[in-house]
């Protein structure tokens, strides 16, 4: 059977595709259940009051978590770069760095985030008689910060080499066990929100640390030592290049999206439930289309650093054409089930129906949603994150942002809110495809033309 580097460089896209996005979807939707999980034990043993500091807590880590996916997406890039090129140095260099830069960052935000922990919870305005459990909450889980950003980087790594399945099996593995320490914490030890926080604390251990030792027992360019472990400063250098403006755009995504919760409050309890149920299950369709995009800048990686102009086409037409698939299938399947879907989290029929009016505005446009994904995927994979970083966020943002201040205030229906998501995607599309061809022209040109050498295709 070929490796996973030989069916990215060489074999059966299609087929290779699948067999790296797949899983990825898979991981993602994973990580959803075992939240939910978390949310469902805290809710239904402790109380509304627990559930509710876990939940206030959601978009604080969110803003900190995705700042350095962002950074682990630019690991991806170059540490796939290296393997296409077939630079064993540069490839061991740069997997040490992303080690320790995960370890050494969640260390340093973990310290920052106890010290500053009051001040930090005081700007979300948490009710007095949450605050105390969400501050508790917060001081437990963000000790687990450097072993939640070892998780991130150590599936980086293997991403970049084609590796979507080791990372899924570590996640099932400490899921299972995240479910177990969640029940026994709090139904045995009689714990409370700490107790959630310590099984998410030692879950992601646990998911960390067999990625690592897989990683050390690794065959290929990847395999870690630890006597190697150092930061190489210039490697360094790029994967802040690639990866700071994607963090940047996903922090600013979580703000927006702060501010489109903060609208469906407005609107009563009933779209908020109805919001919520949605959010839940339109989700999955999410995590499916963007693995693809995430495919789509591994594949581009390697090929670029190989020196393959016409395999990176070949990915870019195939990790479009199977996501575009998926994007349509997908929430045709999800809008014909709806309703049961939604009657698991709450039975009463105004919410259901409040809950279909999202799913239709989110699930028919995510085919939109494809061309921003694989495009944005894409101009990563050539190292240029910059570009739809700054696409993403001043459109989506810019536009959704418009649309609540401009149109929503006059018009307070849910309907009306739920556009700017079809809004936003459109018009971001639209640009996504304008600098896309605007980058190909300026910057890759020479490549597409044959004209590039391996080295000249890397800029570390």
């Amino acid at each position: 059977m070929m490796s996973n580097n030989e069916e990215i460089l060489s074999g059966d896209l299609r087929g290779a595709v699948l067999k790296f996005a797949l899983p990825l979807a898979a991981t993602g939707i994973l990580q959803q259940l075992f939240n939910a999980a978390d949310i469902a034990v805290i809710g239904r043993y402790v109380g509304k009051e627990a559930m509710a500091a876990v939940g206030s807590n959601t978009p604080l880590t969110a803003l900190i978590i995705n700042l350095f996916v962002g950074l682990s997406i630019g690991a991806n890039v170059v540490i796939a770069k290296f393997i296409g090129m077939n630079n064993r140095d540069g490839v061991k260099k740069a997997v040490h760095t992303s080690l320790m830069i995960a370890v050494i960052s969640g260390a340093v935000i973990a310290v920052i985030c106890e010290l500053l922990a009051p001040a930090i919870l005081g700007l979300l305005s948490i009710p007095d008689d949450v605050y105390d459990m969400a501050l508790l909450y917060f001081r437990v889980y963000i000790m687990g910060m450097p072993v939640i950003l070892l998780y991130d980087f150590a599936s980086a790594i293997f991403r970049s080499r084609g590796n979507t399945r080791t990372p899924l099996i570590c996640l099932v593995t400490s899921g299972v066990v995240n479910v177990l320490l969640n029940l026994f914490f709090v139904l045995v030890l009689k714990m409370t929100v700490n107790g959630v926080a310590l099984a998410t604390v030692i879950a992601n251990l646990i998911s960390s640390a067999l990625l690592v030792w897989f990683l050390m027992h690794e065959e290929s360019e990847i395999r870690v030592s630890t006597d190697a472990l150092r930061i190489d400063p210039s490697i360094l250098k790029e994967m802040i290049r690639i990866g700071l403006p994607a963090g940047i755009q996903g922090v600013v995504f979580c703000f927006s999206n702060v501010i489109i919760q903060s609208s469906i409050n407005k609107l009563g309890s009933d779209v908020m439930a109805g919001s919520s149920a949605a959010f839940n299950i339109e989700i999955f369709a999410y995590y499916v289309i963007n693995s693809f995009g995430q495919a789509c800048t591994t594949f581009t990686g390697q090929n670029y650093g190989a020196n393959k102009p016409d395999r990176c086409r070949e990915v870019l037409r195939v990790t479009l054409v199977q996501d575009m698939a998926c994007a349509i299938v997908l929430p045709l399947l999800i809008l014909l089930f709806g309703r049961p879907l939604l009657s698991i989290f709450n039975s009463e029929p105004a919410i259901i129906e409040l809950g279909m009016v999202r799913i239709r505005f989110i699930l028919l446009a995510e085919w939109v949603n494809v061309v921003i994904e694989i495009f944005s995927g894409y101009m990563r994979g050539f190292g240029y994150s910059l570009f739809p970083a700054l696409t993403c966020t001043v459109c989506i943002c810019g536009v959704r942002l418009s649309w609540i201040w401009l149109v929503f205030k006059k018009h307070k229906t849910f309907a009306v809110l739920m556009t700017c998501y079809p809004l936003s995607w459109a018009v971001t599309a639209a640009m996504m495809l304008v600098v896309y061809f605007d980058t190909k022209r300026r910057y890759l040109s020479d490549f597409f033309a044959g004209k590039n050498s391996r080295e000249q295709s890397m800029n570390v």
